[in-house]
């Protein structure tokens, strides 16, 4: 089985001091470092998702910025493919696809920001494209959301998302049972 690993939107607005900083990013980041220097020592291909972001009312994600670099911890060589999008979700009006069947992928190991939007829009698209889909749990994360005027924290959204995607569009796992899976 042809396995990539997919890091979404791991981007300088979602850390300290960006535009849009999400709940601990950096434990996130911990996870996607080290499922990329796995896929790195195996030798196994590897795919960066950048999102820039080009509505109007955008307050994050902005062209011409710093925060839609790649953050530094997980920048990519010169042989890791880089797609740009401008939606959530990382198959829509982008290369993904295409690149992902000529390089004759069939399962995807998913990590990156955020849980409740773009991981979730990307992973339920892969599925549907037929991808065996690895979610990293651990090297995800998301913000606080505000409902009916309820704040419902970071955690809690992040563990409703992972959940509503187990098994039905992914099999959930923490980075450190990848080891034993690719």
């Amino acid at each position: 089985m042809n396995t990539a690993l997919l890091l979404v939107d791991i981007q300088n607005d979602y850390f300290p001091g960006g535009r849009n900083e999400l709940f601990h990013p950096d434990q996130a980041l911990t996870h996607a470092q080290e499922a990329l220097s796995l896929f790195r020592e195996k030798n196994l291909p590897i795919v960066h998702i950048q999102c820039i972001l080009l509505e109007n009312n955008a307050t994050f994600f902005l062209p011409e910025t710093e925060g839609i670099n790649i953050h530094e911890g997980i920048k990519p060589q010169s042989d890791e493919q880089v797609i740009e999008k401008h939606t959530p979700d990382s198959f829509f009006q982008t290369e993904l696809q295409e690149y992902l069947e000529s390089i004759k992928v069939t399962r995807l190991v998913i990590g990156g920001m955020m849980s409740h939007i773009c991981i979730d829009s990307t992973v339920r698209t892969a599925s549907r494209l037929g991808y065996e889909v690895l979610l990293l749990s651990d090297a995800c994360t998301t913000r606080d959301l505000v409902w009916n005027d309820t704040v419902i924290p970071a955690k809690t959204v992040h563990d409703t998302f992972m959940a509503s995607l187990q098994d039905t569009f992914a099999q959930v796992v923490d980075t450190s049972r990848l080891y034993d899976l690719i």
